[in-house]
Protein backbone atom coordinates (compact mmCIF):
# COMPACT_ATOMS: atom_id res chain seq x y z
CA UNK A 1 0.00 0.00 0.00
CA UNK A 2 1.67 3.38 -1.01
CA UNK A 3 2.24 6.02 1.25
CA UNK A 4 0.34 9.03 1.30
CA UNK A 5 2.04 11.29 4.58
CA UNK A 6 6.04 10.02 5.68
CA UNK A 7 7.79 11.57 8.22
CA UNK A 8 11.46 11.49 8.36
CA UNK A 9 14.12 12.23 11.59
CA UNK A 10 11.40 15.34 12.45
CA UNK A 11 12.83 17.58 14.94
CA UNK A 12 11.53 20.61 16.97
CA UNK A 13 12.92 22.47 19.24
CA UNK A 14 11.28 25.17 21.55
CA UNK A 15 14.14 28.06 22.74
CA UNK A 16 13.33 28.69 26.33
CA UNK A 17 15.24 30.87 28.94
CA UNK A 18 16.57 27.91 30.66
CA UNK A 19 17.69 25.97 27.54
CA UNK A 20 16.36 24.47 24.47
CA UNK A 21 13.59 21.43 24.45
CA UNK A 22 12.68 18.79 22.05
CA UNK A 23 9.55 18.75 22.00
CA UNK A 24 9.63 15.67 19.16
CA UNK A 25 13.44 14.17 18.74
CA UNK A 26 14.17 12.47 15.23
CA UNK A 27 10.80 10.97 15.24
CA UNK A 28 10.21 8.95 11.80
CA UNK A 29 6.59 7.65 10.64
CA UNK A 30 4.65 6.73 7.42
CA UNK A 31 0.94 6.96 6.74
CA UNK A 32 -0.43 5.05 4.03
CA UNK A 33 -3.88 5.73 1.97
CA UNK A 34 -7.38 5.05 3.46
CA UNK A 35 -5.89 3.96 6.98
CA UNK A 36 -5.90 4.90 10.56
CA UNK A 37 -2.59 5.64 12.46
CA UNK A 38 -2.95 6.45 16.15
CA UNK A 39 -0.41 8.63 18.08
CA UNK A 40 -0.45 7.77 21.90
CA UNK A 41 1.75 8.86 24.86
CA UNK A 42 0.82 11.02 28.10
CA UNK A 43 0.24 14.72 27.98
CA UNK A 44 3.92 16.59 26.74
CA UNK A 45 4.99 13.32 25.08
CA UNK A 46 5.08 15.72 21.74
CA UNK A 47 2.03 14.01 20.01
CA UNK A 48 0.20 17.63 19.15
CA UNK A 49 3.64 18.98 18.43
CA UNK A 50 4.28 16.25 15.84
CA UNK A 51 0.80 16.95 14.64
CA UNK A 52 1.25 20.48 14.21
CA UNK A 53 4.57 20.41 12.48
CA UNK A 54 2.45 18.26 10.04
CA UNK A 55 0.68 21.48 9.48
CA UNK A 56 3.45 23.91 10.10
CA UNK A 57 1.54 25.26 12.67
CA UNK A 58 4.55 24.79 15.55
CA UNK A 59 3.46 27.58 18.29
CA UNK A 60 6.28 30.19 19.11
CA UNK A 61 9.10 29.35 20.46
CA UNK A 62 9.09 26.37 18.67
CA UNK A 63 11.00 25.76 15.63
CA UNK A 64 11.16 22.73 13.45
CA UNK A 65 15.11 22.38 12.98
CA UNK A 66 15.64 18.98 11.50
CA UNK A 67 13.60 16.47 9.33
CA UNK A 68 11.60 15.93 5.96
CA UNK A 69 7.72 15.32 5.79
CA UNK A 70 6.75 14.48 2.23
CA UNK A 71 3.11 14.54 1.47
CA UNK A 72 1.75 13.01 -1.97
CA UNK A 73 -0.23 14.53 -3.67
CA UNK A 74 -2.71 13.37 -6.43
CA UNK A 75 -3.49 16.65 -8.46
CA UNK A 76 -2.16 19.67 -9.03
CA UNK A 77 -2.75 22.85 -6.41
CA UNK A 78 -3.03 26.28 -8.70
CA UNK A 79 -1.88 29.02 -6.62
CA UNK A 80 -1.97 32.89 -8.00
CA UNK A 81 1.99 32.29 -8.56
CA UNK A 82 2.07 28.73 -10.36
CA UNK A 83 0.65 25.67 -9.06
CA UNK A 84 2.43 22.67 -6.90
CA UNK A 85 2.33 19.41 -9.10
CA UNK A 86 1.06 16.61 -7.98
CA UNK A 87 3.52 14.04 -6.77
CA UNK A 88 5.67 13.83 -3.75
CA UNK A 89 6.24 16.97 -2.40
CA UNK A 90 8.04 17.95 0.87
CA UNK A 91 6.33 19.98 2.62
CA UNK A 92 9.44 21.76 4.47
CA UNK A 93 10.45 23.18 1.06
CA UNK A 94 6.87 25.08 0.64
CA UNK A 95 6.32 28.85 1.09
CA UNK A 96 3.56 30.03 3.39
CA UNK A 97 1.52 30.81 0.50
CA UNK A 98 2.09 27.24 -0.59
CA UNK A 99 1.81 25.89 2.96
CA UNK A 100 -2.02 28.32 3.17
CA UNK A 101 -3.44 26.14 -0.28
CA UNK A 102 -2.28 22.75 1.56
CA UNK A 103 -4.25 23.26 4.72
CA UNK A 104 -7.65 22.51 4.45
CA UNK A 105 -7.83 21.25 1.13
CA UNK A 106 -5.01 18.47 1.35
CA UNK A 107 -4.61 18.09 5.50
CA UNK A 108 -7.33 19.29 8.06
CA UNK A 109 -6.89 19.57 11.53
CA UNK A 110 -9.42 18.55 14.50
CA UNK A 111 -7.78 21.15 17.41
CA UNK A 112 -7.77 19.47 20.64
CA UNK A 113 -10.63 21.80 22.24
CA UNK A 114 -14.07 22.18 20.22
CA UNK A 115 -14.76 24.40 23.21
CA UNK A 116 -12.25 27.09 22.65
CA UNK A 117 -11.07 26.30 19.36
CA UNK A 118 -14.05 27.90 17.59
CA UNK A 119 -14.15 31.46 17.26
CA UNK A 120 -16.81 32.58 19.49
CA UNK A 121 -18.04 35.73 17.54
CA UNK A 122 -18.28 34.37 14.21
CA UNK A 123 -21.23 31.81 13.41
CA UNK A 124 -20.80 28.22 12.89
CA UNK A 125 -21.95 28.83 9.14
CA UNK A 126 -19.14 31.13 8.77
CA UNK A 127 -16.60 29.43 10.22
CA UNK A 128 -17.40 26.37 7.90
CA UNK A 129 -18.23 28.26 4.36
CA UNK A 130 -14.63 30.38 4.85
CA UNK A 131 -12.55 27.50 4.03
CA UNK A 132 -14.86 26.72 1.28
CA UNK A 133 -15.13 29.76 -0.69
CA UNK A 134 -11.05 30.10 0.14
CA UNK A 135 -10.29 26.38 -1.33
CA UNK A 136 -13.05 25.74 -4.02
CA UNK A 137 -13.99 29.22 -4.99
CA UNK A 138 -17.78 28.79 -3.71
CA UNK A 139 -20.17 31.43 -4.23
CA UNK A 140 -21.66 31.82 -0.80
CA UNK A 141 -25.33 30.04 -1.70
CA UNK A 142 -23.25 27.09 -2.56
CA UNK A 143 -20.57 27.31 0.28
CA UNK A 144 -24.36 27.67 2.68
CA UNK A 145 -25.53 24.57 0.69
CA UNK A 146 -22.04 23.13 1.27
CA UNK A 147 -22.02 23.71 4.96
CA UNK A 148 -25.36 22.58 5.44
CA UNK A 149 -24.73 19.00 3.89
CA UNK A 150 -21.65 19.16 5.98
CA UNK A 151 -23.73 19.39 9.89
CA UNK A 152 -26.12 17.07 8.40
CA UNK A 153 -23.81 14.28 7.26
CA UNK A 154 -22.17 14.81 10.80
CA UNK A 155 -25.16 14.26 12.46
CA UNK A 156 -26.71 17.64 13.19
CA UNK A 157 -30.59 17.74 13.21
CA UNK A 158 -32.12 20.82 11.25
CA UNK A 159 -28.62 22.02 10.10
CA UNK A 160 -29.38 24.48 7.40
CA UNK A 161 -31.40 26.26 10.51
CA UNK A 162 -27.97 25.80 12.65
CA UNK A 163 -25.86 28.34 9.84
CA UNK A 164 -26.43 31.22 11.53
CA UNK A 165 -26.17 29.67 15.09
CA UNK A 166 -22.88 30.99 17.34
CA UNK A 167 -20.78 28.21 18.76
CA UNK A 168 -22.47 29.13 22.75
CA UNK A 169 -25.33 27.74 21.12
CA UNK A 170 -24.15 24.45 20.43
CA UNK A 171 -23.58 21.72 23.05
CA UNK A 172 -20.15 20.16 23.78
CA UNK A 173 -20.94 16.94 21.55
CA UNK A 174 -22.20 19.49 19.08
CA UNK A 175 -19.76 21.41 18.67
CA UNK A 176 -17.01 18.68 18.28
CA UNK A 177 -19.08 17.36 15.02
CA UNK A 178 -18.89 21.13 13.62
CA UNK A 179 -15.29 21.06 14.02
CA UNK A 180 -15.24 17.83 12.39
CA UNK A 181 -17.62 19.23 9.35
CA UNK A 182 -15.15 22.34 8.96
CA UNK A 183 -12.54 20.12 8.57
CA UNK A 184 -14.23 17.53 6.28
CA UNK A 185 -15.40 20.54 4.22
CA UNK A 186 -12.81 20.12 1.36
CA UNK A 187 -12.78 16.37 1.51
CA UNK A 188 -8.78 16.38 2.63
CA UNK A 189 -6.79 13.24 1.94
CA UNK A 190 -5.32 13.32 4.93
CA UNK A 191 -6.91 14.32 8.86
CA UNK A 192 -5.52 14.78 11.71
CA UNK A 193 -7.38 14.77 14.75
CA UNK A 194 -6.17 15.71 17.96
CA UNK A 195 -7.57 14.48 21.08
CA UNK A 196 -11.03 15.20 19.65
CA UNK A 197 -12.95 12.81 22.34
CA UNK A 198 -11.11 14.22 25.24
CA UNK A 199 -13.82 17.19 26.62
CA UNK A 200 -16.72 14.58 25.89
CA UNK A 201 -18.38 12.23 27.89
CA UNK A 202 -17.98 8.18 27.23
CA UNK A 203 -21.37 8.21 25.17
CA UNK A 204 -20.75 11.05 22.85
CA UNK A 205 -17.04 9.56 22.35
CA UNK A 206 -18.56 6.03 20.90
CA UNK A 207 -20.29 8.36 18.88
CA UNK A 208 -17.82 10.80 17.43
CA UNK A 209 -15.31 7.19 16.71
CA UNK A 210 -18.38 5.73 14.88
CA UNK A 211 -18.77 9.29 12.99
CA UNK A 212 -15.07 9.46 11.69
CA UNK A 213 -14.85 5.59 10.91
CA UNK A 214 -18.01 6.26 8.48
CA UNK A 215 -16.88 9.67 6.94
CA UNK A 216 -13.30 7.46 6.43
CA UNK A 217 -15.15 4.84 4.75
CA UNK A 218 -16.99 7.69 2.51
CA UNK A 219 -14.54 9.68 1.52
CA UNK A 220 -11.23 7.44 1.43
CA UNK A 221 -9.40 9.62 3.56
CA UNK A 222 -6.12 8.35 6.02
CA UNK A 223 -6.66 9.52 9.82
CA UNK A 224 -3.33 10.68 12.52
CA UNK A 225 -5.59 9.87 15.69
CA UNK A 226 -3.85 11.75 18.63
CA UNK A 227 -5.08 10.63 21.68
CA UNK A 228 -3.33 9.90 25.29
CA UNK A 229 -5.97 7.00 25.41
CA UNK A 230 -5.00 3.72 24.09
CA UNK A 231 -8.75 2.51 24.56
CA UNK A 232 -9.72 4.88 22.32
CA UNK A 233 -6.75 3.77 19.81
CA UNK A 234 -8.00 0.09 19.58
CA UNK A 235 -11.31 1.10 18.63
CA UNK A 236 -10.06 2.63 15.37
CA UNK A 237 -6.43 2.77 13.99
CA UNK A 238 -4.95 -0.18 12.09
CA UNK A 239 -1.45 0.92 13.60
CA UNK A 240 -0.29 2.79 16.68
CA UNK A 241 3.05 4.58 17.51
CA UNK A 242 3.64 5.12 21.24
CA UNK A 243 5.60 8.24 21.99
CA UNK A 244 7.57 9.24 24.91
CA UNK A 245 9.50 12.40 25.82
CA UNK A 246 9.53 13.13 22.00
CA UNK A 247 10.67 10.04 21.02
CA UNK A 248 9.05 7.25 18.99
CA UNK A 249 9.52 4.41 21.50
CA UNK A 250 7.22 1.57 19.84
CA UNK A 251 5.51 1.08 16.49
CA UNK A 252 3.21 -1.65 15.08
CA UNK A 253 -0.22 -3.17 13.96
CA UNK A 254 -2.55 -2.90 17.21
CA UNK A 255 -3.17 -6.05 17.77
CA UNK A 256 0.71 -6.72 18.22
CA UNK A 257 1.28 -3.79 20.35
CA UNK A 258 -1.48 -4.48 22.74
CA UNK A 259 -1.46 -8.26 22.72
CA UNK A 260 2.40 -8.37 23.23
CA UNK A 261 3.94 -4.80 24.42
CA UNK A 262 8.04 -5.07 24.64
CA UNK A 263 8.58 -1.06 25.61
CA UNK A 264 8.00 -0.83 29.75
CA UNK A 265 5.80 2.57 29.48
CA UNK A 266 3.77 0.82 26.40
CA UNK A 267 2.91 -2.07 29.48
CA UNK A 268 2.66 0.78 31.58
CA UNK A 269 -0.09 2.82 29.47
CA UNK A 270 -2.13 -0.40 28.85
CA UNK A 271 -2.37 -1.61 32.50
CA UNK A 272 -3.91 1.59 33.18
CA UNK A 273 -7.00 0.55 31.64
CA UNK A 274 -9.94 -0.71 33.46
CA UNK A 275 -11.17 -4.01 32.36
CA UNK A 276 -14.54 -5.41 32.03
CA UNK A 277 -13.74 -8.43 34.21
CA UNK A 278 -11.79 -6.58 37.06
CA UNK A 279 -12.13 -7.57 40.23
CA UNK A 280 -14.29 -5.37 42.15
CA UNK A 281 -11.98 -3.03 44.20
CA UNK A 282 -9.19 -3.60 42.29
CA UNK A 283 -6.62 -0.90 41.69
CA UNK A 284 -5.73 0.28 38.28
CA UNK A 285 -2.04 0.36 37.48
CA UNK A 286 -0.13 3.75 37.59
CA UNK A 287 3.47 4.45 36.35
CA UNK A 288 5.45 5.77 38.91
CA UNK A 289 7.44 9.24 38.82
CA UNK A 290 7.19 12.27 36.96
CA UNK A 291 7.93 12.29 32.56
CA UNK A 292 11.85 13.63 32.22
CA UNK A 293 12.29 17.47 32.04
CA UNK A 294 13.22 17.80 28.17
CA UNK A 295 15.29 21.28 28.63
CA UNK A 296 19.28 19.79 27.66
CA UNK A 297 20.02 16.82 26.94
CA UNK A 298 18.69 13.23 28.28
CA UNK A 299 21.71 11.30 28.64
CA UNK A 300 20.42 7.12 28.18
CA UNK A 301 16.56 6.19 27.95
CA UNK A 302 14.29 8.86 28.91
CA UNK A 303 11.86 6.36 30.38
CA UNK A 304 14.54 4.94 32.54
CA UNK A 305 14.12 6.82 35.99
CA UNK A 306 10.34 5.73 35.93
CA UNK A 307 10.97 1.85 34.56
CA UNK A 308 11.43 -1.23 37.14
CA UNK A 309 13.57 -2.67 34.53
CA UNK A 310 16.14 -0.27 34.43
CA UNK A 311 20.31 -1.83 34.01
CA UNK A 312 23.01 0.42 33.69
CA UNK A 313 23.12 0.84 29.99
CA UNK A 314 19.93 2.17 30.60
CA UNK A 315 21.14 5.13 32.11
CA UNK A 316 24.18 5.30 29.77
CA UNK A 317 22.54 4.88 26.22
CA UNK A 318 20.14 5.79 24.68
CA UNK A 319 18.17 2.41 23.18
CA UNK A 320 17.46 2.81 19.28
CA UNK A 321 14.05 1.62 17.29
CA UNK A 322 14.63 -2.09 16.61
CA UNK A 323 12.34 -4.94 15.20
CA UNK A 324 11.11 -7.56 17.54
CA UNK A 325 9.35 -9.26 14.59
CA UNK A 326 8.15 -8.11 11.57
CA UNK A 327 6.45 -4.41 11.61
CA UNK A 328 6.78 -4.12 15.28
CA UNK A 329 9.27 -1.85 16.42
CA UNK A 330 10.32 -0.85 20.02
CA UNK A 331 13.09 0.98 21.70
CA UNK A 332 14.81 -0.66 24.69
CA UNK A 333 17.54 -2.76 25.52
CA UNK A 334 16.00 -4.63 27.92
CA UNK A 335 12.77 -5.29 25.09
CA UNK A 336 12.82 -9.46 25.64
CA UNK A 337 12.62 -9.77 29.61
CA UNK A 338 9.14 -6.62 29.66
CA UNK A 339 6.12 -8.63 30.38
CA UNK A 340 2.28 -7.52 30.26
CA UNK A 341 0.90 -6.23 33.28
Amino acid sequence: MTDLLSIENLTVEYKTRRGTAKGVDKVTIALEENRTLGLAGESGCGKSTLGRSIMRLVPYPGKITEGKIDLRLHEDIVLPKGSIEKGLVNIMDLDDDQMRALRGKEIAYIFQDPMTSLNPVLTVGFQITEALKLHLNMSDAEANERAAELLSMVGIPGAANRLDDYPHQFSGGMRQRAMIAMALSCTPSILIADEPTTALDVTIQAQIIDLVKQLQEQLGMAIIWITHDLGVTAGIAQRVNVMYAGRLIEAGVVKDIYSNPHHPYTVGLLGSLPKPDMPLGEKLFSIKGEPPDLVGKIVGCPFAPRCTYTVERCTQENPVLEPTEPGHLVACWEKDKVRKV
